[in-house]
């Protein structure tokens, strides 16, 4: 089953050493809730090798399977530490009565498991103060 799809949009300054994170939206989630629906919120883990370094998390989305976020987060990260970043994002649904739950994640960086997640974060790279926005496939 498909856990859906998230677009996100980094962009890196090497001038202030700084990574911004957009999570702008995601569509298709599956439904997570008994009314069909989720409450999905991001959050954003930045880690440096195997260590994590940052967190933040976007707002909640009441009621949808296409929350839009567009929220940016930004991140000091020294030029010479981005081939050992990794940025992951995990999709939640929330949830007030039971446990919050992961519906999907996708890593960007040196720990990107697909293709799309490797080329995206090349052409970051590559590209520097040009944002670069994608949509990926969340996977479990």
């Amino acid at each position: 089953i498909s856990r859906g799809e998230l677009q996100v949009s980094l962009s890196y300054q090497p001038v202030v050493q700084r990574m911004t994170v957009v999570v702008l939206k995601a569509r298709h989630l599956p439904k997570m809730d008994i009314t069909g629906l989720s409450d999905p919120y991001v959050k954003v883990n930045v880690y440096y090798g195997r260590k994590r370094i940052a967190k933040k998390k976007t707002h909640v989305k009441k009621c949808t399977l296409n929350p839009v976020f567009n929220e940016s987060f930004i991140y000091d990260i020294p030029v010479d530490l981005l081939p050992d970043i990794s940025i992951e994002f995990l999709v939640i649904d929330f949830d007030r009565t039971t446990k919050n739950e992961v519906v999907g994640r996708l890593i960007l960086g040196a720990h990107s498991i697909t293709a799309g997640g490797v080329e995206h974060w090349q052409e970051v790279c590559e590209n520097p103060r040009k944002p670069v926005a994608k949509w990926h496939s969340l996977s479990e």
